[in-house]
């Protein structure tokens, strides 16, 4: 009979390591979807070096039917913490929805960024493998790959909308954040509320900290990703936050329809400013 080794000389690590998950499994849907589409076109943008791997920030573009003004500009942020993948399988949702009806991205030019910590990704961890939150590093001079490349888009598209897409393990329902603005506002309510025909809403009077109505709060964390303070045009910003421990396919509906109710509602009222 072979003996043991002695308990002393075994080797058990205090912290293993997570498995790792594959990045292009992930995005196998949507890279299928823009190889049959005319209107979505896979662009990523940007490398970075990781334990001696490259990787390039994934990005789609969806440019929907011609509107009768400027094209709109929409950056859709995910997967910003590694270990939240449902809004990577959102936007596929997303774009799998907008196959089906054009029309709801007609005068938008989307830009979809599916998973923006791809080494927290595979390590299954929040942060980025060189331990960073990235969500507490935006426009403060930040050394991190990922966070410098996700800056430099916000300057160069000068969206007209921001949205970044969180699952909350705290949270037994949907919530958001918004960026002050009346008009954020009134894109970010109506969202919530068709986003509630698939999961509750968290109505309590404090979500993550911070004071909210009605699952809405009007504070953040400093360094998340945003647009800087000195733009010279902001555009709105909401986040949007699903319970991480719901059901996938109830959260992939939540945020895709939340999604497409924003852009329903931004057209309108685009439309009607351009009245007044």
């Amino acid at each position: 009979m072979k003996s043991e080794a002695p308990v002393s000389s075994r080797i058990v690590p205090l912290n293993p390591l997570p498995e790792r998950r594959a990045l292009d499994r992930l995005l196998s849907q949507m890279d299928q979807l823009a190889e049959n589409s005319d209107h979505l076109m896979k662009k990523s943008f940007g490398q970075f070096e990781s334990a001696g791997q490259t990787y390039a920030m994934p990005r789609y573009l969806y440019l929907g039917p011609k509107g009768g003004g400027d094209t709109i500009r929409i950056g859709i942020f995910a997967t910003i913490h590694g270990d939240e993948p449902e809004g990577a399988l959102a936007l596929t949702g997303l774009v799998a929805a907008l196959e089906k009806n054009p029309e709801l991205a007609k005068g938008y030019c989307l830009f979809l960024y599916p998973v923006c910590n791809p080494t927290g990704f595979e390590d299954n961890t929040r942060h980025s493998r060189n331990g960073r939150d990235l969500n507490r590093e935006f426009w403060k001079d930040s050394t991190e790959p990922e966070v410098r490349l996700l800056e430099t888009e916000i300057w160069l598209h000068a969206f007209d909308g921001i949205i970044t897409l969180h699952a909350d393990n705290t949270s037994d329902g949907l919530y958001g954040y918004v960026a002050g603005a009346v008009l954020s506002e009134n894109l970010l309510e109506p969202a919530l509320r068709e986003a509630e025909l698939f999961l509750p809403r968290n109505r309590k009077h404090q979500i993550d900290g911070f004071a909210a109505r009605n699952g809405v709060i009007s504070e953040c964390y400093p360094g998340v990703l945003r647009a800087p303070q000195d733009m010279q045009r902001p555009p709105f910003e909401i986040t949007l936050e699903t319970p991480q421990k719901a059901p996938l396919h109830r959260q992939v509906e939540a945020f895709s329809t939340a999604l497409q109710t924003i852009l329903v509602e931004y057209r309108y009222l685009m439309a009607i400013a351009q009245n007044i």
